[in-house]
């Protein structure tokens, strides 16, 4: 193969140059991040079993919800009968005009650890759930508070047991990771596959020594601290962010755990259709325009490569100016390692068969990101969640 001509075209080498950083910045990106994540393995903690009973925490389960009796019909039962010695489970019924009051008064019949704080009327002076979740917080009485939602069940019976874990060096906050389940055909793939790559991303972060963001769906810090932090103050008249906000303007290296065990994680709903799951992706992005300069150029950077590298491909291959036997070794090179790297994070979390489409979902992604980014910039009101 003959590369003067390509050694002396400016616009050549430009191109050259895009592509051979943005394919590095994505291959470390699988590495550092993906595979660290698959990898970890939370060694230096304790099991639940090996924690004594003086040294446990009492835990309050913090829940929010609207309407979704059917969903609590089927998650409460995983949380009231959890392993644990000290818990108490706080649901906040905020207007439910379905079921849910009997759904929560049934369970108060059967359950004496279940405490339902009830909202008959709006009284919420801002949008989102925060200030009904502070309430909650505020009835709790537990040292460790743990957030969930509605429509997710533990892992297991150990999950508090597991969570608590987290807390026996020391930390004040400790991130669990969510997955969903019961998703089918395309949108259960595509839905699956996105909880998986942020779950990586956020994680792997954290386990750099960078928290950033999190789960409400698995979320836990101690009461003191929530209230020493100011809580929710900051951003109440933000709707978004009651997770994700609190972690990212107080998670650091030294007060946060990140808790892969599989007994701390938890399994959620997935979504009916694509819109509910739009509106479920549209609030989580939109509250990262509150986020710091340095987690938005984090944030940016993989999305950034991504595109670079197949810009930079497509203008090499239309223009053949430069050898296409090299440039789909490159593209080979790429997904074998992003196949890789996704079969481990599929393993480490137990979800089936999502790797030899990652290539095909990434590409997605780029796009609907996109468009999605630019709907958070647009959207103005929220609905409760």
């Amino acid at each position: 193969m003959n590369f003067d001509g390509v050694l002396n075209s400016r616009y050549t080498l430009v191109l050259l140059i895009v592509l051979f950083v943005s394919f590095v910045a994505l291959c470390l990106y699988y590495g550092f991040v993906w595979l660290r994540v698959a990898r970890y393995r939370n060694d230096k903690l304790p099991q639940p079993d090996e924690v004594g009973g003086t040294d446990r925490p009492s835990v309050s389960v913090v829940i929010v919800s609207h309407n979704e009796a059917e969903s609590l019909k089927k998650s409460l039962p995983y949380l009231l009968e959890q392993d644990y010695p000290d818990f108490e489970v706080v649901v906040v019924d905020y207007m439910s005009t379905d079921d849910t009051p009997f759904v929560l008064r049934v369970c108060s019949e059967n359950y004496s650890n279940l405490k339902v704080v009830n909202f008959k009327a709006d009284v919420n002076m801002f949008r989102g759930k925060k200030y009904p979740l502070s309430i909650g917080i505020k009835s709790a009485v537990g040292d460790v508070i743990l957030l969930t939602e509605p429509d997710c069940r533990p892992g297991g019976f150990d999950w508090i047991g597991e969570m608590v874990c987290g807390y026996m060096r020391g930390a004040s906050m400790v991130l669990g990771y969510s997955l969903t389940e019961g998703g089918k055909g395309l949108l259960g793939a595509l839905e699956s596959y996105e909880n998986l790559t942020y779950t990586a991303s956020y994680m792997g972060a954290a386990l750099m020594g960078n928290p950033y963001t999190a789960t409400g769906r698995d979320l836990s810090y101690r009461r003191d601290f929530f209230f020493a932090r100011g809580g929710f103050i900051s951003h109440y008249s933000f709707p978004d962010g009651a997770d994700d906000l609190f972690v990212n303007r107080n998670a650091t290296r030294s007060n946060t755990v990140a808790l892969l065990r599989k007994g701390a994680g938890v399994a959620c709903e997935s979504s009916h259709t694509f819109g509910e799951w739009h509106l479920k992706r549209l609030h989580r992005r939109s509250s990262r325009r509150l986020y710091g300069l340095k987690d938005k150029l984090m944030l940016a950077v993989y999305p950034l490569s991504h595109l670079l590298f197949i810009l930079s491909l497509v203008l090499l291959f239309v223009g053949g100016i430069f050898p296409w036997q090299i440039l789909a070794a490159v593209i080979a090179v790429k997904f074998l390692w992003q196949i890789v790297c996704s079969f481990f994070l599929d393993k480490r979390f137990e979800v089936k068969m999502l790797h030899f489409f990652a290539p095909f979902f990434e590409f997605y992604f780029l796009i609907a990101d996109t468009f999605l980014s630019l709907s958070a910039l647009r959207k103005k009101n929220v609905q409760w969640r």
